[in-house]
């Protein structure tokens, strides 16, 4: 009888440990720094590859388990893992602190102006040549924004090249692209132009592993993605918003569309 009881006892207390085991929940928390950004830490469970990021704060919500392992990553700190111990799953809330990357250099050799590290003494030995930009020499044009190629012809198509000739006669090249279709082609080649230059430069908003482990972009698919979002109305006006919160929003959003267009889930 005794033998039996024990049993029965030992069989519930292995069924309520897998059941706790199998439990999931919303496990939220903070990535603190001293003096560095907390935006855009990577939070991964890597028991079940689930992944998110930190916003402004570093506030992030991520579901784990007990027993699962937690892995907080970024550029510019040191990789750290924390196991979902029994504490850390009953618990409302948790704070992590994240240590600095130093990338420690050796010993660096600079010649041939044989330096010493003392600015005070190696400013005297350094001879720079002279500065002839546009600012340096203060021409009119020098903080003026350099036009692409796309704009340099749309402006060429529009008004035609100056001559002394048109000062009597107007020049008929405009007349004609505009009859054409070459101005208005080159117009729209502006236009993708400026929303191509947007697109890169939203993507070097974010690292790439970014979009591999959030947004399950392979790396090789990265650039045809990007270009499956700049074509959508949504991701252009979260890029004139400069709201990188938001961008990233709807490049989640995207990312589903993206990967079940393409048949990568």
């Amino acid at each position: 009888m005794k033998k039996c009881f024990l049993a029965f006892v030992i069989f519930f207390i292995v069924q309520g440990l897998f059941a706790q085991e199998g439990d999931t929940k919303l496990l939220q928390g903070r990535v603190t720094s001293v003096d560095k950004d907390v935006i855009g830490v990577v939070v991964q469970n890597i028991t079940t590859k689930d992944a998110v990021i930190t916003d402004f704060e570093g506030n992030f919500s991520i579901r784990v388990r007990l027993n699962d392992t937690l892995v907080f990553s970024a550029v510019h700190f040191l990789r750290k893992s924390i196991p979902v111990t029994e504490g850390l799953f009953q618990s409302n809330f948790v704070e992590v602190p994240m240590q600095e990357f130093v990338n420690q250099l050796r010993e660096v050799v600079v010649t041939p102006y044989n330096l010493t590290g003392d600015l005070t003494k190696d400013i005297d030995r350094v001879v720079l040549e002279k500065d002839v930009s546009a600012e340096a020499l203060n021409l009119p044009n020098a903080h003026q924004r350099v036009p692409t190629q796309s704009e340099r012809r749309l402006k060429q198509a529009t008004y035609g090249k100056f001559n002394l000739g048109m000062i009597l006669t107007p020049p008929l090249d405009p007349i004609i692209n505009a009859i054409t279709g070459r101005t208005k082609m080159l117009k729209n080649r502006v236009k993708v132009d400026k929303s191509y230059a947007q697109t890169q430069r939203v993507q070097g908003y974010y690292a790439d592993s970014l979009f591999v482990t959030t947004l399950k972009i392979p790396m090789d698919k990265i650039d045809d993605f990007m270009y499956f979002c700049e074509v959508d109305e949504a991701f252009q006006a979260a890029v004139e918003s400069q709201d990188r919160l938001r961008i990233w929003d709807v490049m989640i959003n995207k990312s589903r569309a993206y990967r079940k267009s393409n048949d990568l889930d």
